[in-house]
């Protein structure tokens, strides 16, 4: 296996030798210049190399398996490309981008995963596609049970193999590759490189280039990352806060339980927020139309736990928000990467408590970058914020005939001023604000509350090394009462 570094140099598709209905394509799709990972891959992918793609999410990898191969078709009535990815939402994006790089090439698209009928999945093969993008259980039960017929595809790619890893479906991976053609192409693509990727790559590639993403390309430098120092019964309404005064417009909160999701989510909707949950313990119909819905605009915020959001491939998510602090920094990393995506920028907002701060900055570093310090906005800053909006809101607003016959009415029995502030004083009443004036904790008072904790115990420890003789002494004493 040898390394290259992605490219630096500012290229053109045209210049990849991508043929020319996909270069139509993605000029009608307003694909202007290639990622690095694009430029570097796809000559690679073209000249028949086996590639390994050390990328994070969002940097354009689909693009850079999907428009090679896609290039590569060369229609031979069978399955000639398989996908496999970790779950059924990551299938069901690599199709849909699959099928719109390849609209001027007439390519058709199979899924195949669990959950749904393989009756029907199979016949859609059986009709003639030359792509299918399956899940590793799926796939590898088709495949026992010799139900796929003629099924020899020439290129193969394992798409997010460390999340493979994590969910537990690298000896499913292994098993799918006994029933490939040992003459294929095949291509690896992982956010990170454990040990057991690399094992996997040794036994089911031949030669491969690695291409890897320098630091700075993998730092999120499109996320701008910031955090709240909360008490842990705070944030609720720490969460609330932040919605009611900040512009975000398509969201995710990322919670650790399923339990979390629904209960945050029953919060934030009988807070007037257009919000669903999304976790393992739903029906696959209901998965896929919560995510519909939320692709779609028809809701803004996104609850889910990590597992439910693996592979979640939205690219004008605004902002990402954790409720809770992951169990660890790859989650972190996946996390917040879920915004900031193909060359939009993103926020991420983590509440912590001080005692998981450390732990924080922790996370923060491997993820690269910076993270800004945030607090949380009081009533008074929420009613301005209110007080602000209710204006511009005002000042765009049509009024109805109605309104004419309510406004004579009240002049009738108070002067204009009068009636005007009673109106704008009723309507900000109607948004309450619930909790303290001020929640969460300034990281100066934290400190300096933590350093005097440190100089008390400091002291205490001194008199009790001084003192502690006499102590002992008075201990050994039998005192009867």
């Amino acid at each position: 296996m040898h390394s290259k570094k992605e490219s630096q140099e500012a290229t053109t598709f045209a210049a990849l030798g991508l043929n020319e209905s996909i270069l139509q394509t993605l000029e009608n799709e307003g694909f202007k210049t290639p990622s690095p990972i694009q430029a570097s891959g796809i000559p690679l992918i073209l000249s028949g190399h086996d590639v390994i793609g050390q990328a994070q999410t969002g940097t354009g990898k689909t693009a850079a398996f999907a428009l090679p191969c896609l290039h590569l078709l060369k229609n031979t009535g069978g399955v000639e490309v398989l996908v496999i990815t970790p779950t059924r939402e990551l299938a069901s994006q690599v199709s849909d981008e699959v099928s719109r790089l390849g609209r001027k090439t007439h390519v058709k698209v199979a899924t195949i995963y669990g959950g749904k009928s393989f009756v029907h999945q199979i016949q859609s093969i059986k009709k003639g596609v030359q792509v299918v993008v399956a899940t590793p259980g799926r796939l590898l039960d088709l495949l026992q049970s010799r139900k796929l017929e003629n099924f020899h595809p020439s290129m193969v790619v394992v798409d997010e193999a460390d999340e493979m890893l994590d969910m537990g479906f690298l000896e499913d991976i292994q098993a799918i590759f006994e029933f490939l053609p040992k003459k294929r192409q095949t291509l690896l693509f992982s956010a990170t490189m454990p040990p057991a990727i690399r094992s996997l790559a040794q036994k089911i590639l031949q030669n491969p280039v690695l291409i890897q993403s320098s630091q700075e390309q993998t730092s999120n430098r499109d996320i701008l990352q910031s955090y709240c120092i909360i008490q842990d019964h705070e944030r609720d309404d720490a969460i609330i806060r932040l919605f009611e005064t900040k512009e975000l417009s398509k969201s995710i909160i990322f919670c650790k339980t399923k339990k979390e999701v629904d209960r945050l989510t029953q919060v934030l909707t009988l807070r007037g927020h257009f919000a669903s949950g999304l976790h393992g313990d739903m029906e696959q119909n209901q998965r896929e139309q919560v995510i519909y819905n939320f692709r779609s605009g028809k809701i803004q915020i996104l609850v889910a736990t990590d597992v439910a959001a693996r592979g979640l491939n939205i690219v004008d998510v605004s902002h990402v928000l954790n409720y809770h602090l992951p169990f660890d920094p790859e989650s972190y990393v996946h996390r917040i990467g879920r915004t900031g995506r193909a060359g939009r920028k993103g926020k991420a907002v983590t509440l912590v408590t001080p005692k998981e701060l450390k732990k924080f900055r922790h996370y923060q570093q491997l993820a690269g970058g910076s993270a800004e310090k945030e607090t949380i906005p009081t009533k008074q800053e929420i009613q301005q914020s209110h007080a602000k909006r209710l204006l511009q809101d005002l000042l765009t607003h049509t009024p109805s005939p109605q309104s004419y016959d309510i406004a004579q009415t009240l002049m009738m029995s108070m002067d204009l001023e009068l009636m005007n502030r009673k109106l704008l004083s009723w309507i900000l009443s109607q948004k309450s604000i619930e909790g303290p004036e001020q929640i969460g904790t300034h990281e100066d008072n934290f400190q300096e509350k933590k350093s005097k904790e440190k100089r008390f115990s400091k002291g205490f420890r001194k008199f009790s090394k001084k003192e502690g003789p006499s102590f002992k002494r008075d201990r050994k004493k039998k005192v009867r009462y």
